[in-house]
């Protein structure tokens, strides 16, 4: 890193440590900002990713999607462009050096605009790709990005001047490597603009019935083109993807209420409490009432 990277980096820690007095996620008077710290080696996380960066401050992080690896650093970024179920880890923290990062959510209506007043045009062979990805941070991005988290020390030009700089933040993605994977999901009428609304849809009614041919006459597909391009974006096929969803919205229950796991079950699509226990074991590592036991009895 050179001397102005590291630099930008040591400010970038400095607003992050001092709004964040514990580990977790910690939203800000920023709208769409979030900041993260944790200052241990963290088990794998189960989560949505909503449209949004993701930066690095300090530490490292690595992210499953799927069978997919991902991991990013001070050095890179990440940007989902659509709802996706992923497993998140942090690889790099300690409580001398925590993990501090973190997340801008995207409007994706605010980047179709940029995208039409840019002029920048998608390849047609380029139109449906993966909705993670990460890129390498350049300092025109870094220069946006710590602009807008300082605003969280001068909260009062929060409103004048978050919208534009938001606005710069998606121009400068925009314009790195990976562009064509963002912009793909904004424009209206893409294969990949109509598989988010699938994505969207599944994550809004994960608990009915998954019918392929119903999503796709939605999505202006035939059932084995919205397979196709499902799985380009998201890594896994939609019943995979469901399946993903129901588990991760199910351990959620089941750790923050009284539910039993039968109940559990019902609530997010499962008829056979039998066939949960076993998908769930399968995808947790053991038996959901064990691993809610566990997973009490880790925290501090």
């Amino acid at each position: 890193m050179d001397e102005w990277f590291e630099k930008q980096r040591r400010e970038m820690l400095r607003i992050i440590e001092k709004f964040t007095p514990e580990d977790g996620t910690h939203d800000t008077k920023v709208p769409g900002l979030r900041l993260i710290r944790s200052s241990r080696l963290s088990e794998p996380v189960y989560s949505v990713y909503e449209p949004s960066l993701c930066v690095v401050a300090q530490g490292s992080k690595v992210v499953m999607l799927g069978q997919e690896v991902y991991q990013y650093d001070p050095s890179s970024y990440l940007t989902a462009s659509v709802h996706l179920p992923i497993t998140g880890q942090v690889v790099g923290a300690s409580s001398e050096s925590p993990y501090l990062s973190l997340q801008i959510l995207f409007d994706m209506n605010q980047m179709l605009d940029v995208i039409q007043v840019s002029g920048e045009v998608i390849r047609p062979e380029k139109e449906t790709s993966r909705g993670l990805r990460v890129s390498r941070v350049n300092d025109t991005l870094l220069d946006a990005v710590l602009r807008l988290l300082k605003l969280v020390e001068t909260p009062r030009d929060i409103p004048v001047l978050a919208p534009y700089i938001m606005r710069e933040i998606i121009y400068r993605v925009l314009q790195n490597e990976n562009s064509a994977a963002l912009m793909q999901f904004a424009m209206t009428g893409s294969h990949a603009h109509r598989i988010a609304g699938v994505v969207e849809k599944l994550n809004r009614e994960f608990a009915q019935p998954l019918r392929v041919e119903e999503l796709a006459a939605e999505a202006r597909m035939s059932a084995s083109s919205l397979h196709e391009y499902f799985k380009q974006v998201t890594g896994m096929s939609p019943i995979q993807f469901q399946k993903q969803i129901r588990l991760q919205e199910a351990r959620r229950l089941l750790f923050s209420g009284s539910i039993d796991a039968a109940e559990a079950a019902f609530q997010v699509g499962y008829e056979s409490p039998s066939h949960f226990s076993r998908e769930y074991a399968r995808m947790f590592g053991m038996p959901p009432v064990r691993d809610v036991r566990r997973l009490r009895s880790s925290i501090v």
